[in-house]
C-alpha cells in the first residue's frame, strides 16, 4: 500500500474502533503508532514520534488553561451558584407562558459562562430545574428536553473546554475563540427562549397543562430587587473578571483560567461551602479530567503527525483544487459529517478525529480558523442531543433517577432543541460575522 492508502485505512480503523467501544485515546494512539511504523518501516521511528508527541503536547503554555478552567468550574458547582442563578431567572420570567423553561435557558446561559462544559450544566440543572418544573405541573418530556437543550450552551459560551480543545488542535488563539463564542451563544439561548414561547402558546398542553391557573399562582411569589442582586453578584463578578479580562486584553486565556480558579476558590470560601471533603473532591476531579485530556491530546498529536507523514493533507488539497469542489460544498460536507458522527460519538472524540483533517483542507480557501472553531463546536454539540449516544441525555437520565422518565422521553423532549441548534448552525455558517463581529 502507498503512504496515503495506509493513512486512509488508519482513519477507517479509528472510526470503527471508536464505534465498537474502544476508548478514543487508545484508538488514536495505537492505530497512529502502527500507521507510522508501516509508513516508515521502522519501529524506533514510531516510538520516538510517540515520545515527541507526548512532550510537545503537554509542554505548551496554552495547555495550562484546561486544568485551571476545570478547577474554576468545579468550585462554582460546589458553591451552589447555579441554584441561585436559577432562582432569580425563575422570578424574572414567572409571568410568561413557559416561563420556567425560559428561566432554565437563561440560568444555563449564565452558568455556562463559568463552567465550560455541557455535562456540568446538565448535571446541575437536572437536580435544580427538573424537580421544580415537575412540581409546578410541567410535562416531564418538556422539562427534561429544556434542560438537555439548554445544557449545550456550556460548550459554546466561553470559557468552553471544546473551544480550548479546538484552539490547541488547530493552533489558533483560544482567547479569540472565547470572544467569538459570545454572540453565537447568546443567539442560541435567544432561539431556545423563542422556541419555548412558541411551544407554550401553540401547544400549551405539551408544556404545562392548566397553564393559566399555574401562572396566576406563581405571580403571587415575590423576590425583592436587593435579594436578586445579592444572588447574582457572585456569578456576575466572576464572569466580568474572567471574560472582561480576556476581552479587555488584561490577560491571556491561560492567565484568565488562573484568575478564575482563584476567584472560584474565594467565592466558595466566602459562601462557606468549602469543606475539606469538598476541596478534596474538587482537586481529585480536576486531576482526573486533566489526566484524561492529557492522554487525548497526546493521542491527537500523534494522529496529526501520522496524517502529515502519510501525505493525506497534501493529497486533500490537490484533490480539492483539481476537482473544482467549492467552499460551499466543502463546508456543507464537513457539517454533515459532524452531525452524523455526533449520533455515535462524543463531541471531543469527533473533534480529535476531524479537526486535524479539516484544518488543512479548509486552508485551500483561507478559512478563518476562529469561525471554523465556532461552526465545529455547534455541529458536534448537536450530537449531545441525538440518539443513539446523546451524552447529555444520558447524563440527565442518570442524575434524575426518575422511573417516570425514560431515556427516550429525554431524546424526544430534546429534539426541538436539536433542530433549533441546526438552524443556528446554518445562520452562523452563512453569516460568519455573527461569530467574528467581536473578534476583529
Amino acid at each position: 500500500m502507498s503512504d496515503v492508502e495506509i493513512g486512509l485505512v488508519s482513519i477507517l480503523f479509528v472510526l470503527v474502533s471508536v464505534y465498537i467501544g474502544m476508548h478514543v485515546g487508545v484508538a488514536l494512539s495505537l492505530i497512529s503508532f502502527f500507521g507510522v511504523w508501516m509508513i516508515q518501516g521502522d519501529l524506533t521511528v514510531a516510538g520516538k514520534l510517540l515520545a515527541l508527541a507526548a512532550a510537545e503536547s503537554l509542554q505548551r503554555y496554552e495547555f495550562g488553561v484546561i486544568p485551571l478552567f476545570v478547577l474554576m468550574g468545579l468550585f462554582v458547582s460546589v458553591s451552589d451558584i447555579g441554584r441561585d442563578t436559577y432562582d432569580v431567572a425563575n422570578h424574572i420570567f414567572r409571568k410568561l407562558k413557559g416561563g420556567l423553561g425560559i428561566a432554565t435557558v437563561a440560568a444555563n446561559a449564565v452558568f455556562a459562562a463559568v463552567t465550560g462544559t455541557s455535562i456540568a450544566s446538565a448535571s446541575v440543572f437536572t437536580k435544580v430545574a427538573v424537580p421544580e418544573m415537575l412540581r409546578l405541573g410541567y410535562k416531564p418530556r418538556f422539562a427534561v428536553g429544556v434542560v438537555a437543550g439548554s445544557s449545550v450552551l456550556g460548550m459554546l459560551i466561553p470559557p468552553s473546554l471544546l473551544l480550548i480543545l479546538f484552539g490547541i488542535l488547530a493552533e489558533t488563539s483560544i482567547g479569540d475563540l472565547f470572544i467569538a463564542g459570545v454572540l453565537p451563544g447568546i443567539l442560541l439561548a435567544f432561539a431556545f427562549a423563542v422556541l419555548i414561547s412558541f411551544l407554550a402558546y401553540r401547544w400549551p398542553d405539551y408544556v404545562q397543562p392548566d397553564m393559566e391557573r399555574r401562572m396566576a399562582e406563581s405571580r403571587d411569589a415575590e423576590m425583592s430587587l436587593f435579594h436578586m442582586i445579592i444572588k447574582l453578584v457572585p456569578i456576575v463578578l466572576l464572569i466580568c473578571l474572567v471574560l472582561g479580562g480576556i476581552y479587555g486584553g488584561v490577560f491571556t486565556a491561560t492567565e484568565a483560567g488562573g484568575v478564575g480558579a482563584l476567584g472560584g476558590f474565594i467565592l466558595t470560601l466566602v459562601r462557606r461551602k468549602l469543606s475539606l471533603s469538598n476541596l478534596w473532591r474538587v482537586l481529585v476531579e480536576t486531576g482526573h479530567v486533566t489526566a484524561a485530556i492529557c492522554f487525548l491530546l497526546i493521542s491527537a498529536h500523534l494522529y496529526g503527525r501520522m496524517l502529515t507523514i502519510s501525505g493525506i493533507p497534501t493529497e486533500m488539497e490537490e484533490f480539492i483544487v483539481s476537482s473544482g469542489l467549492g467552499f460551499v460544498a466543502l463546508i456543507t460536507i464537513y457539517i454533515i459529517i459532524l452531525v452524523v458522527l455526533g449520533t455515535i460519538m462524543s463531541a471531543g472524540e469527533i473533534m480529535l478525529i476531524m479537526v486535524p483533517l479539516a484544518v488543512p483542507a479548509m486552508g485551500v480557501f483561507d478559512v478563518d480558523l476562529v469561525w471554523l472553531g465556532i461552526v465545529t463546536v455547534i455541529g458536534v454539540e448537536i450530537g449531545l442531543l441525538t440518539p443513539p449516544l446523546g451524552l447529555a441525555c444520558f447524563v440527565i437520565h442518570n442524575n434524575l433517577q426518575d422511573k417516570r422518565i425514560s431515556v427516550n422521553d429525554i431524546f424526544y423532549g430534546a429534539a426541538p432543541f436539536a433542530l433549533t441548534m441546526l438552524l443556528v448552525l446554518i445562520l452562523v455558517t452563512v453569516f460568519p460575522q455573527i461569530a467574528l463581529f467581536l473578534v476583529y
